[in-house]
């Protein structure tokens, strides 16, 4: 082995020749995960318009669902399977009543560490409001337009020692 002596005069103190030997991009991976998330909760939310919500227009407020996904990835942060030991209900608050739209198994092959409720609710303050009745019936199957108010609670299904 031979030990060459240090001559490159380009370093000067000692933090230019520490470096991180295995560089990481959590937030990457990070913005990788919001967007997997969000596009899951925006297929879902289709597929509901079709089959639980009977209208022909879902609006979203923008970059909502990238939020949520914020939101959900920060909750299962302190779990310890991470998001893959969550089960997420997605609910919907509308005029009347409150009805599950789906139920989302982020990782099929993992038991469930804990849930999710997500209760998205529906805006009365929209542009739609003021149309008459029977225009929204005629139009498109009607329009429902999601608020920008969520309820996201947690419900852990298991016990740790400290508690």
């Amino acid at each position: 082995m031979e030990v060459l002596a240090v001559t490159n005069v380009d370093y000067k103190s000692q933090k230019d020749w520490d470096y991180e030997p295995y560089p990481t991009s959590e937030e990457g991976d990070c913005e990788a995960a919001v967007s997997a998330l969000s596009k899951r909760l925006e297929t879902e939310l289709r597929a509901a318009k079709r089959t639980h919500l009977s209208c022909g227009e879902v609006l979203l407020p923008c970059g909502l669902l990238q939020v949520i996904a914020r939101d959900i990835l920060a909750m299962a942060d302190s779990e310890p399977c991470g998001l893959r030991g969550c089960t997420l209900y997605l609910n919907f608050a509308g005029e009347q009543d409150c009805r599950r739209l789906s139920t989302i198994k982020c990782d099929p092959y993992t038991a469930s560490t804990f849930e999710l409720y997500l209760t998205l609710k529906q805006t009365l303050s929209g542009w739609n409001s003021f149309l008459p009745q029977f225009l929204k019936k005629i139009t498109r199957g009607g329009t429902v337009m999601i608020s920008t108010e969520y309820d996201l609670s947690k419900k852990k299904l298991y016990r740790s020692y400290i508690e």
